[in-house]
């Protein structure tokens, strides 16, 4: 697997968590999420997923937002009526993911700072 990202389905939360590590592309976040999808490895049960940024850099220019949005609105089949809570502790990086956020459609997103606040969202 690649050593940018990877996963942990929590059982009893029913959530995906998708751990970043380094500087993260447009390509690395469509690639994960690819390889999510022919590896199995989102269970039916899922509740939703949290994406783990604190540990890495998005390494894209304020204007690729739309193409998370456009990747999540492509494959809403999965993401559709799921929150994705993302966590960044970086402030330069909390400007994409909300952005992305004013594109959802189908979908849910929102950026925390923490990882409980990313969960209890998710959650509820």
């Amino acid at each position: 697997m690649n050593n940018k990202f990877k996963y942990h389905f929590n059982n009893s939360l029913k959530i995906l968590f998708k751990y970043y590590y380094g500087h993260i592309t447009i390509n690395d976040i469509e690639s994960s999420w690819e390889y999510a999808f022919k590896n199995n490895l989102i269970p039916k049960d899922t509740k939703g997923f949290v994406l783990d940024y604190t540990n890495a850099t998005l390494d894209m220019k304020p204007d690729e937002h739309t193409a998370i949005a456009d990747f999540y609105k492509k494959h809403i089949e999965i993401f559709r009526n799921y929150k994705i809570g993302i966590v960044t502790d970086n402030p330069k990086d909390v400007v994409i993911p909300i952005l992305v956020k004013t594109k959802d459609d189908g979908y849910e997103s929102s950026p925390f700072s923490s990882m409980e606040a990313a969960i209890e969202w998710v959650l509820h």
